[in-house]
């Protein structure tokens, strides 16, 4: 049995949210909650928030118990990229490329 949460479109780029994803698999939930609210990661927020999503779901969609869920499977994949312009010297332009990520957390009891 297992209780997935996902945010897709997330404003940020897939590289960040790994760097703090990584630091949170295998751990228990309440534990993996703990060390999100004190990274100092802009990632941090928007994981803390789907953690919580996911563990209501295991909570209410699958009775399962809180105290032994851990994360189990956690990932960014990239999503689409929002493309922008930006002007430069001698009426010349850059594309700014605005990075976007689908982010999924997998609970399992242990």
């Amino acid at each position: 049995m297992e209780a997935r949460a996902q945010l897709n479109n997330a404003r940020i780029s897939a590289r960040k949210v790994k760097i703090v994803i990584d630091v949170i698999k295998g751990k228990k939930a309440t534990e993996a909650m703990a060390i999100l609210k004190y990274t100092n990661k802009a990632a941090a927020p928007m994981i803390a928030k789907l953690l919580k999503s996911a563990i209501a779901n295991a909570k209410n969609n699958h009775s399962m118990n809180e105290t032994t869920l851990y994360v189990a499977e956690a990932y960014a994949n990239q999503g689409p990229t929002m493309k922008r312009i930006m002007p430069k010297a001698k009426g010349s332009a850059d594309r700014i490329r605005k990075r976007t990520s689908h982010i999924t957390i997998v609970l399992k009891e242990a």
